[in-house]
């Protein structure tokens, strides 16, 4: 779905896009890390073993929403507003997903927007499947 560098690129652009933001992930099908992570001088607030976890459990639930895309149209975001982070998931070509953490205060009614417009690209590639 493109190389390594250009996904960086757009990962440290959504990064860039508001100082609530606390990470941006590409993940492949299989629940693994393509590119991206977390924002600068922050920790995650999961163990590394906790994240393979979660990856996984979300490249599956990415595949699981298609079920009902000919009823509803395809997802073009997911949005989980937890205690201590709000975390994004935007599918992608391939089955692969982009992977988004902030802080709560995120202008959660405006930012995933301004992602799927960056991401374009990449959900356009999933039209020619």
């Amino acid at each position: 779905m493109g190389n390594e560098e250009e996904l960086e690129k757009i990962c440290q652009k959504i990064i860039k896009l508001d100082p609530k933001m606390r990470s941006a992930r590409i993940i492949n099908s299989r629940g693994h890390l393509v590119a991206g992570g977390m924002k600068k001088g922050l920790m995650s607030l999961e163990a590394q073993k906790q994240d393979e976890m979660m990856f996984m459990e979300l490249a599956l639930r990415v595949r699981m929403r298609r079920e009902f895309d000919s009823e509803f149209g395809p997802v073009h975001f997911s949005m989980s507003y937890r205690d201590k982070v709000i975390v994004m998931s935007f599918p992608l070509a391939n089955d692969d997903v982009l992977l988004i953490s902030s802080e709560k205060e995120l202008d959660f009614g405006k930012v995933p927007f301004a992602i799927l417009k960056i991401i374009k690209p990449l959900k356009d590639l999933m039209k020619t499947f």
